[in-house]
């Protein structure tokens, strides 16, 4: 086939429900304290990749963090997470969101959570100036979020047709708690406007797409999701 194709990833992002809830934000009154960390939880691969990510503020004073977690109807005390400084952020247990590729994040790892279970994460942040705490509640089923398919590939099949395949993403340990449904968006200029077609969702990491024009750029973006 002639031209050019160009394959691109992306991840789309679906919880099974509610995302965690922030039920409170408190600052204490003592000279300047930190600022009130932003949390973001999110489960790649159940039950043992659980993370909660924070950015670290800047221009701050030196600051040191507090995380622990603990179920909401137990009677046990909280445990600690396990924190993963910024400077660590290159073995990370799986890939972490980002709203900036500046940005240095702080995260937590929870292992071995239940589902139908509710938790309360409480973030502190503490320096000489005081400190500040982030509480959140959440429950794994919301928090369920796969990393992007890879190794996306295409090759022809006759003059008109393409086949694309990929691999689940390797952090996806939990296929038969939770299958992964996969879509692919495939679009291309004609007469200067974009046009594009959704296929999926499937549960085949393959499919075939016809009657495309020779000659044509088309761009393809692979995304897998939790089934509704």
């Amino acid at each position: 086939m002639a031209g050019v194709v160009h394959i691109t990833t992306m991840v789309l992002i679906f919880g099974l429900g509610c995302q965690a809830l922030d039920l409170l934000k408190a600052t204490a009154t003592l000279g300047d304290p930190p600022s009130t960390p932003t949390v973001h939880c999110w489960c790649s691969s159940y039950p043992n990749v659980t993370l909660c990510s924070w950015p670290e503020p800047l221009l701050s004073q030196p600051t040191h963090y507090l995380a622990t977690y603990s179920e909401r109807h137990s009677k046990g005390g909280a445990k600690m997470c396990h924190l993963i400084p910024p400077s660590s952020s290159s073995t990370s247990l799986t890939t972490v969101p980002s709203s900036s590729a500046f940005e240095q994040l702080w995260q937590c790892h929870l292992p071995n959570l239940k589902l139908l279970t509710e938790y309360i994460l409480n973030i502190t942040a503490v320096h000489s100036g005081g400190s500040s705490s982030h509480l959140t509640s959440f429950m794994l089923e919301d928090i369920v979020k796969p990393d992007p398919p890879v190794d996306v590939r295409v090759s022809p099949m006759a003059t008109k047709n393409l086949l694309v395949g990929w691999s689940p993403p390797p952090t996806w340990k939990s296929m038969d708690i939770f299958p992964l449904k996969y879509q692919i968006l495939y679009q291309w200029v004609s007469r200067g406007t974009t046009k594009s077609i959704n296929l999926g969702p499937f549960e085949n990491t393959k499919t075939e797409l016809k009657g495309l024009i020779p000659g044509r750029t088309y761009r393809f973006q692979v995304s897998c999701a939790l089934p509704r």
